[in-house]
C-alpha cells in the first residue's frame, strides 16, 4: 500500500532522510520508531505531501506521488493524517467532524456511526469537542481519518499528549479499530512500548536511515546492532567468549539464540532474563540500586568482578534493598554481536 524507495531530504546541510526504503503491506500497521531528530517526522510529512523530497520515490496504492520531477499535493494523495492533538474543529459536533471529508451520500450511508462504533464512541455524534476528554478527542480524530476509507492513515505520535493511565486503553482501541476497518497505517513514535505493543511491523530509524525492519518480537529479541538493542528496551550487554558449548560470560555460561562463530562476542540479555535470589545457585552479586516502578522494579547489581548488570523483577519477588547480597541466574538464550 505504501512503497518508499531511496528517499532523500535535506534542510540545508542537515540530512533528514538518507536513502530510506520502506514497504507497508495493505491492511497492516507499521510503526516508525526512533529518537528525536532521527527523521521519522520528516518521513511522515513527505509521505503526506507536506514536504518536497530531494531524491527517491513514494508510491501510495500503486500510484507514484513523489519522485523525480513529481510532487502530488497532499489533498490529491488520499492520505489521512491524525496529528498529535487531534485538531478537531471546535465549532462542529463529533458527527460533523467525522463526516467532514465525506460527500452528502456517504454522510447518509451510516459510515459516521460505523466508525464511531469502531473507536468505542457509539452515540457520541451530537457532542461537541469541548465535552470530550483528551482520549475521546483522539478517538474522534481517528474516526475522522477512517471515515472516507483512505488507502493510508498516518498517525503522528497521536498519544503523546495523553495521561499515561489513559494512553494504553486508547492505543488498544485505535489498533483494534484500524484492523477492524482493514486500514493500512503508518505510526510515527519515539515510544518503544507503543511501537512494540501496537504495530505488526516496526521500522527502527536513526540518523535518517531505517536500521532494522521486522516484527516487534524480532526487533526486541534479535536487534540488528548494539544501538538498536539499547534503544528498543533495556539492554544488558556483556563481553563473551563463544565456543560450541555457548558463551562464557561474567554471568556464567549462557546458551545462544542462534549459531555464532567461535571467538570474542558481545551478548545481549534483557533484564527480565536475569533472576535474583537471596539464597540459591548462581553468580554472587551486590544490589547497588533499586528503582521501583509499581508493576515491576529495575535492580542494578554489581558482580564480584565489578561488572554491573540490571535485572527486572516483579513486585511479587521478595524485596531487596541497596547493599543486599544476592545470586543471579540467567533464563533463556542470549543474542550475540561480533565483538
Amino acid at each position: 500500500m505504501l512503497s518508499v524507495a531511496d528517499l532523500r531530504k535535506s534542510y540545508g546541510d542537515v540530512v533528514a532522510l538518507d536513502g530510506v526504503d520502506l514497504d507497508v503491506p495493505a491492511g497492516t500497521l507499521v510503526a516508525v520508531l526512533g529518537p528525536s531528530g532521527c527523521g521519522k517526522t520528516t518521513l511522515l510529512r513527505s509521505v503526506a505531501g507536506f514536504e518536497h523530497v530531494h531524491g527517491g520515490s513514494i508510491a501510495v496504492n500503486g500510484r507514484r506521488v513523489a519522485g523525480a520531477g513529481l510532487h502530488v499535493p497532499p489533498h490529491r494523495r488520499r492520505v489521512a493524517v491524525v496529528p498529535q492533538e487531534g485538531a478537531l474543529f471546535p465549532h462542529l459536533s463529533v458527527a460533523a467532524n467525522v463526516g467532514f471529508g465525506l460527500d452528502r451520500t456517504a454522510r447518509r450511508s451510516g459510515r459516521i456511526d460505523e466508525v464511531l462504533e469502531l473507536v468505542g464512541l457509539p452515540g457520541y455524534g451530537d457532542r461537541m469537542p469541548h465535552q470530550l476528554s483528551g482520549g475521546q478527542q483522539q478517538r474522534v480524530a481517528v474516526a475522522r481519518a477512517l471515515a472516507p476509507r483512505p488507502p493510508l492513515v498516518l498517525l503522528d505520535e497521536p498519544f503523546s499528549a495523553l495521561d499515561a493511565g489513559l494512553r494504553g486503553d486508547v492505543r488498544r482501541d485505535v489498533r483494534q479499530a484500524l484492523h477492524a476497518d482493514g486500514a493500512t497505517a503508518l505510526l510515527v513514535t519515539h515510544d518503544q512500548g507503543e511501537a512494540l505493543s501496537m504495530a505488526d511491523q516496526v521500522a527502527v530509524m536513526n540518523a535518517g536511515r531505517i536500521i532494522q525492519y521486522g516484527p516487534p518480537a524480532a526487533v526486541y529479541r534479535e536487534p540488528a546492532n548494539q544501538w538498536v538493542a539499547g534503544f528498543v528496551g533495556e539492554a544488558v550487554l556483556l563481553p563473551a567468549t563463544v565456543d560450541d558449548a555457548g558463551a562464557a560470560t561474567a554471568l556464567g555460561r549462557i546458551a545462544l539464540r542462534g549459531p555464532a562463530r567461535e571467538g570474542l562476542h558481545i551478548v545481549l540479555l534483557r533484564p527480565e532474563q536475569l533472576r535474583i535470589s537471596a539464597n540459591g545457585g548462581g553468580v554472587a552479586a551486590t544490589v547497588v540500586r533499586h528503582d521501583f516502578h509499581g508493576h515491576d522494579a529495575l535492580v542494578q547489581l554489581q558482580l564480584s568482578d565489578g561488572t554491573r548488570v540490571t535485572a527486572r523483577v516483579l513486585d511479587t519477588t521478595p524485596a531487596v534493598t541497596t547493599g543486599d547480597e544476592v545470586t543471579v541466574t540467567v533464563r533463556g538464550p542470549a543474542h550475540t554481536f561480533p565483538a
